[in-house]
């Protein structure tokens, strides 16, 4: 019986050639792994910030740039400007004078053929999203879909209409079943609400699940309850 240690260098290379190869992709996957998440955020936001700079400097009269004045530009100048400039009319919104501007203009494009019919439904939507009291999107559960036995993530997204429950004779909720890995696509469906398992991932989470391809996996938190309208 030899010993490993006894074996000529020659033996051991092959072997010894493999760990180091093995050892190196390990060690460059956990680079990409770790670079890629901040590399690709750090891309995406440093664009928005350049687009919104750019943005505002067709509109801000020069003398207004810091730009102007400094070396060098300011990033983030234009992001501030639209969050200041959206925070203002957010507070003339909020007056008397305001609220009645904007009930004149709510009127008006309720007149104008084409766009009164786009303009409603997206201010629906925005209100319906952004609202501080709204459910929608608040809940995640599971559905079968697109047949029985074969399950889907899906959202509550409102509460059970009454015509729609009239017409069926029984209470549906209405679920939004989004497509992967393109969530922002997908089927609104009014499902009994006994075929629904409610779960305990909050929306960011199966989202991120649902663009993964089921790959980035939440943490479990036990069974959760769908509250009553």
């Amino acid at each position: 019986m030899t010993d490993s240690a006894s074996e000529p260098a020659g033996s051991r290379s092959p072997r010894f050639h493999h760990s180091i190869g093995r050892r190196l992709r390990g060690w460059l996957v956990a680079g990409i792994l770790v670079t890629a998440p901040l590399a690709l955020t750090s891309y995406i936001v440093w664009e928005l910030i350049g687009y919104f700079d750019a943005l505002v400097e067709r509109w801000i009269p020069v003398h207004l740039n810091p730009g102007t004045y400094l070396p060098f530009k300011i990033p983030g100048y234009g992001v501030l400007v639209v969050a200041l400039g959206l925070t203002l009319i957010g507070a003339v919104t909020a007056s008397l004078i305001g609220r009645w501007a904007i009930g004149l203009g709510d009127r008006i494009i309720a007149r104008t053929p084409l766009v009164s019919g786009l303009y409603g439904a997206i201010k629906q939507v925005v209100e319906t999203v952004f609202a501080q009291k709204s459910e929608t999107f608040r809940q995640v559960v599971l559905v079968e879909y697109p047949r029985r036995e074969a399950w889907t993530i899906a959202f509550v997204c409102g509460q059970t209409h009454t015509e729609v429950v009239r017409e069926i004779g029984e209470e549906l909720i209405p679920i939004y079943v989004p497509t992967t890995p393109n969530p922002t696509s997908g089927f609104l469906l009014f499902v009994p609400r006994n075929q629904i398992k409610p779960l305990k991932m909050t929306v960011e989470e199966a989202l991120k699940l649902i663009v993964s391809l089921g790959i980035v996996l939440p943490p479990d938190r036990g069974v959760d309850t769908i509250a009553k309208d």
